[in-house]
């Protein structure tokens, strides 16, 4: 078939189908939004209040900062779960994308009003924006290839640096505005760019036309839904027993937790037994041994995603506030905005993506070791080695008193390194492995992973005020480097549960007959 006569969702452009390119500016200006708020979030937070002043911030401890942080970025993730549920059975992907979209530009918005109650509301619905947002995108772009496409890892590699793009032109752009023109212009300035982002994928609609559609009375019938699952699990002796004591251990664990937040732990908690069941049950009515035995695999591997953020996210959290408070940023007598060390992360990704991926493509072809949990687990060791500089920082700092800047750029490298090796192809591997008929369920709970993370990053950085940020930095080299070889150690066992889910992989262009799979 000619490209003249093509319809527009078989369009291709630089060998990937066009709708990809329409994703990636639309989850560009997406992450532009989101770094550009992260940037500014815990240092707005920890900036000293000043009455009707637009550089004073809120005034909070350090511990309050990265605690709220915590929350935060685990909410924006964890909100991933009920947007790809009602993505599966009601909405479509294409259309939770466009609803977190509005909500997002409502809530950036919102954010730009310089009020306490504003500030509260404009990330609640950032929240639910992401929510909607990042599971269903996600689950599109794994939809514009053919199963055993061998360009999906490079999909979604494009994808990422759509993604990164945005955090980087985000983290310079926001974090100069707020620090000539105040916090809220910074935090207006990032609803721009997801206003431009949901242009773009408004425009974008006919490239997208046969991936995210809203399910079908007949594909609703096949399905079971939330609600059918957690009636089996009343009717399950061994797996509701299980779920019970999950549920009975959070709430003793949750409200006997100190601090005025030990609510958020309780019910964060009960939810976490929640999904441990509906998990549990998801297992039950997969269909054979190499559906179950894959999903296994996904939840596994769940445990390197959650490892990995809660490391990486130090990022945000506790070493931006190094950056601020304890960095020399003074270049020919001008002192650099520490907002401006996030881009660091996003601009060595659009430095090295390539080149990574390259770098693995060529292992494979050669016959090496290249499999997905294999890149994952050499992205926990990498990112773990760039804890080895800050450390190196804390010892400066603490015989000089300021470290400088070229030990944040080295662990920024190294983090970035291994989140190429882990990030783009971790949601590769989930839209290769995950059941179809729960598919962006199952990317809504790859992204709750991802959120709780971040949270074990906002209890490690916000505990750094006792124990010392030398023993945090040192604990995380030691831990990320020890996670990472013992999934080295178990992967042979790991692989076989994948029933070669990557293996004999081809190119299928869009106008390809499915049978070429065979």
């Amino acid at each position: 078939m000619s490209d003249t006569i093509k319809p527009n969702h078989q369009k291709e452009l630089f060998g990937h189908p066009v709708g990809l390119y329409v994703l990636f500016f639309t989850e560009m200006w997406e992450r532009f939004s989101y770094y550009g708020m992260r940037a500014l979030l815990v240092l707005y937070m920890t900036a000293k209040a000043l009455e009707n002043d637009p550089q004073g911030g809120l005034g909070w401890s350090t511990t309050e900062a990265l605690g709220l942080y915590g929350w935060y970025t685990m909410l924006v993730y964890v909100m991933s779960i009920p947007g790809g549920f009602l993505a599966d059975r009601y909405l479509g992907q294409k259309k939770a994308v466009t609803i977190g979209a509005i909500l997002l530009t409502i809530g950036h918005g919102i954010l730009a009003i310089d009020t306490i109650g504003a500030y509260y509301t404009g990330l609640g619905f950032v929240i639910m924006g992401v929510g909607m947002l990042k599971p269903n995108i996600s689950t599109m772009v794994g939809g514009l290839y053919k199963s055993k496409d061998i360009r999906r890892d490079k999909g979604f590699s494009i994808f990422y640096i759509g993604i990164n793009t945005g955090s980087f032109l985000a983290s310079l752009t926001v974090g100069i505005v707020a620090a000539v023109y105040g916090w809220h212009y910074g935090f207006g300035l990032a609803g721009i760019g997801m206003f431009l982002g949901l242009l773009v994928y408004l425009w974008g609609q006919r490239y997208l036309v046969h991936v995210g559609n809203a399910p079908t009375a007949e594909e609703k019938s096949e399905d079971i839904s939330v609600g059918e699952l957690f009636s089996q699990l009343l009717k399950s002796p061994l797996q509701l027993g299980i779920t019970i004591v999950l549920l009975v251990l959070s709430l003793y664990a949750g409200f006997t937790f100190e601090g005025s937040d030990h609510w958020g732990f309780g019910a964060l908690f009960i939810f976490l037994s929640l999904i441990t069941g509906l998990m549990m049950m998801i297992y039950k009515n997969l269909n054979g041994k190499v559906e179950k035995d894959r999903y296994v695999v996904l939840l596994l591997s769940l445990l390197m995603v959650m490892a990995f953020w809660g490391c990486f996210e130090q990022m945000g959290g506790l070493m931006n506030l190094y950056a601020e408070q304890k960095t020399d940023r003074i270049i020919m007598g001008w002192e650099m905005p520490a907002a401006w060390f996030q881009a660091a992360n996003p601009g060595f990704i659009l430095l090295f993506a390539v080149a990574v991926a390259s770098f693995w493509a060529k292992r494979k072809l050669k016959g090496k070791e290249a499999s997905s949990l294999f890149k994952m687990a050499i992205g926990v060791i990498i990112m773990g080695f760039g804890f080895m500089f800050m450390v190196f920082a804390t010892l400066q700092h603490g015989s000089e008193g300021s470290s400088a800047m070229y030990w944040l750029v080295f662990a920024y490298l190294f983090h970035t390194t291994g989140e190429l090796c882990l990030s783009p192809v971790s949601l590769s591997f989930f839209t290769k492995l995950a059941p179809a008929r729960y598919m962006a369920l199952m990317m809504g709970v790859y992204w709750a992973a991802t959120g709780l993370g971040n949270k074990v990053a906002g209890v490690i950085g916000a505990s750094s005020e006792n124990a010392g940020e030398l023993n945090i930095f040192g604990g995380l080299f030691a831990f990320a480097i020890l996670f990472g070889l013992f999934v080295v150690l178990i992967l042979k066992p790991l692989k076989r549960l994948t029933h070669g889910a990557e293996d004999n992989e081809v190119v299928i262009h869009n106008d390809e007959p499915e049978e070429v799979l065979t």
